[in-house]
């Protein structure tokens, strides 16, 4: 569907771009021409992808970075300007993330989630975004979040508060700062395995089963799916869309919302039966 150069001319910076979906996301818009600049803790899965971005044709250059620290955010945003000379776009990836029981959880626990995703988060969008505004360039910001940012979750209360506070970072700034053109969506993924959060999210083989056997597809998601929406959103052909959340998870939020869904487990006979009484 996209044409190869859909992103030719543009500059990603990509928050966990060395592994998982952000990985994923920074190859998917090096095919499509953009160049990208990629951001995390650890330095050896960014120089890992990149080396693959650069070995592809592409262009990618890194830098580590903590995004819980604002100042280190501040030169962040140097380092990408440097190597490029302007960053247009923002993917806000990093996120942390457990299942625990809440009353379990320490202070130090829950500000560790809440510093990454929701202040990391802050502080990524809002350095960009006063470069921006002071030049009269626009830019956009696509922010990766999750299906229980709206609904919340029991296990992963720290992830669902900040993932929460992230959505209506979305919703507010969108408004905001649409004079200035500048846009702002958001992308709620549902389960897609990824090296290292996916074990920590499924913890047996037995549980990974459940959620499969659980979910109205019967599958999880693939990483293209999901990278070729961020590209549709963050692309020329999305540009009236904003302050949008997109959900990505095959029906499974809407599965467990509704009050009547355990009814999936009802055998045919059963609903023949019932039907006929209706009748």
């Amino acid at each position: 569907m996209y044409q190869s150069g859909l992103l030719k001319d543009r500059v990603i910076l990509i928050t966990g771009g060395g592994t998982g979906l952000g990985r994923s996301m920074a190859l998917r818009f090096a095919e499509l021409g953009a160049r990208l600049f990629l951001t995390g803790r650890r330095e050896e899965p960014l120089q890992k992808t990149a080396d693959e971005i650069c070995a592809a044709g592409g262009h990618a250059a890194f830098a580590s970075c903590d995004v819980r620290d604002a100042a280190a955010v501040e030169l962040l945003m140097d380092a990408a300007e440097t190597e490029y000379g302007h960053v247009d776009t923002l993917v806000n990836n990093a996120a942390g993330n457990f299942i625990a029981r809440t009353e379990k959880l320490s202070a130090n626990a829950f500000n560790a989630v809440v510093s990454i995703v929701l202040n990391g988060t802050f502080y990524c969008t809002n350095a960009l975004a006063r470069r921006w505004i002071a030049g009269k360039t626009g830019g956009n910001v696509l922010n990766i979040i999750t299906t229980y940012a709206s609904s919340g979750s029991g296990f992963v209360v720290p992830s669902a508060c900040a993932k929460a506070g992230v959505l209506a970072m979305t919703r507010s700034l969108a408004v905001e700062w649409a004079r200035h053109q500048i846009r702002l969506n958001a992308i709620a993924p549902g389960p897609f395995p990824t090296e290292g959060a996916w074990s920590r999210l499924m913890p047996t083989k037995e549980f990974e089963e459940h959620a499969k056997n659980a979910h109205p597809m019967k599958r999880f998601g693939r990483h293209d799916e999901l990278t070729n929406l961020a590209v549709y959103l963050l692309s020329p052909l999305a540009e009236y869309v904003n302050g949008e959340c997109v959900t990505i998870d095959g029906g499974l939020w809407l599965r467990g919302a509704g009050e009547f869904n355990d009814l999936l487990n009802v055998p045919d006979s059963v609903w023949d039966s019932m039907e006929k009484s209706r009748k």
